[in-house]
């Protein structure tokens, strides 16, 4: 069992930077591919980036070279880094987590889920 808290959400301008944070508990977390995903008003949820425990990383093309996906295994924590914000950008931000090799960029095929953090990036 893996329990996800998210943090570090809140209000920025267009152009702006914000950092996520994911703080994953149980035993094998750190072990655990995990991804961040977003959910705008009336949208579904989509796939924004995702890292396995040995940092390697997938990114959505409408993140690639904004935002930045890490970890710190010492930590069990997940960081997005994210730059040059739009205001489509807006969405809720959740984090999440399976077990596995590969990657993953669906939202069925993960397992594990935090509450979200809002993110509302103004024009």
């Amino acid at each position: 069992q893996v329990q996800l808290v998210e943090s570090g959400g809140g209000l920025v301008q267009a152009g702006g930077s914000l950092r996520l944070s994911c703080a994953a508990s149980g035993r094998t977390a750190r072990t655990y591919l995990m991804g961040w995903f977003r959910q705008a008003p009336g949208k579904e949820r989509e796939f924004v980036a995702t890292i396995n425990w040995s940092g390697s990383t997938l990114y959505a093309d409408s993140v690639k070279g904004r935002f930045t996906i890490s970890r710190d295994n010492a930590k069990n924590t997940v960081y997005l880094q994210m730059g040059s914000l739009k205001p489509e950008d807006t969405a809720v931000y959740f984090c999440a987590a399976r077990y596995g090799a590969g990657f993953y960029d669906q939202v069925y095929e993960y397992k594990y889920w935090g509450q979200g953090t809002q993110v509302t990036v103004s024009s």
